[in-house]
């Protein structure tokens, strides 16, 4: 029992560590809710309600339902003050929520944005595919999912929403462009300046596709994850 509890620890701790900043800037401002209010795309930075180019950086839970203990405000705010993060990203398993106790995950989001918020710090709500592979398959329920928390959240400057983190599998990004053109409506009809980040191919590796073939809307980011096993110094 100790080592299956400390094995649950370290995993959670490395998430923690491996997610740090998805955003570079020429301006070395921490962004903060509190001064920095709602942020928005310009070119391939960041910017603040004041137009300031401004950087991200902070961690990531592992599943909201598979660790609901590390989703309390003693947690958050020493994220926030001690480690002086001002991102935290909040991993809803899509199958987990499909298949799962929907109250009980949506509960954990709606505490872990709470938590964020009186943390002073923005939030990533995090749509994120494992087995399922391809964003599509579970797509009604994704539709429910971002209707609702938009809907329920449309006046915090705080939420950024990742709507297919990590796809995999067969998925290419012609499935993905497919599902963001369903997705990112769903969020605006609610959140019409809202900042979203769309997922690429092969658990986010493969941004080239999007930088080859992007999406036709304003204010979203693509994401990618740097791989020192498989990414060379051509993709740093």
């Amino acid at each position: 029992m100790q080592i299956r509890q400390f094995f649950y620890k370290f995993t959670f701790l490395l998430y923690l560590i491996l997610f740090s900043s998805f955003a570079f800037a020429n301006q070395n401002i921490c962004a903060r809710p509190f001064t920095s209010g709602k942020l928005h795309v310009s070119g391939t930075e960041i910017h603040d309600q004041n137009d300031n180019s401004v950087i991200l950086k902070g961690v990531s839970t592992h599943g909201l339902a598979w660790f609901p203990r590390y989703i309390n405000s003693t947690l958050f705010k020493q994220i926030s003050k001690e480690w002086n993060a001002n991102v935290i990203r909040l991993a809803m398993y899509s199958e987990d929520y499909v298949n799962g106790n929907k109250n009980r995950n949506l509960q954990l989001l709606r505490s872990g944005i709470k938590y964020a918020v009186q943390s002073d710090m923005y939030v990533i709500v995090d749509w994120h595919i494992l087995r399922d592979n391809n964003p599509n398959q579970y797509l009604a329920e994704a539709v429910g999912f971002f209707n609702q928390i938009s809907k329920e959240f449309a006046t915090v400057p705080n939420i950024i929403y990742e709507i297919c983190n990590e796809t995999n599998g067969d998925c290419t990004w012609a499935y993905i462009k497919e599902y963001a053109s369903v997705i990112i409506p769903v969020i605006r009809r609610h959140n019409p300046d809202a900042m979203i980040l769309v997922g690429t191919p092969n658990y986010d590796r493969e941004i080239q596709f999007a930088a080859q073939d992007p999406i036709n809307i304003e204010n979203i980011m693509y994401t990618f994850h740097f791989y020192a096993s498989s990414h060379g110094a051509e993709m740093q």
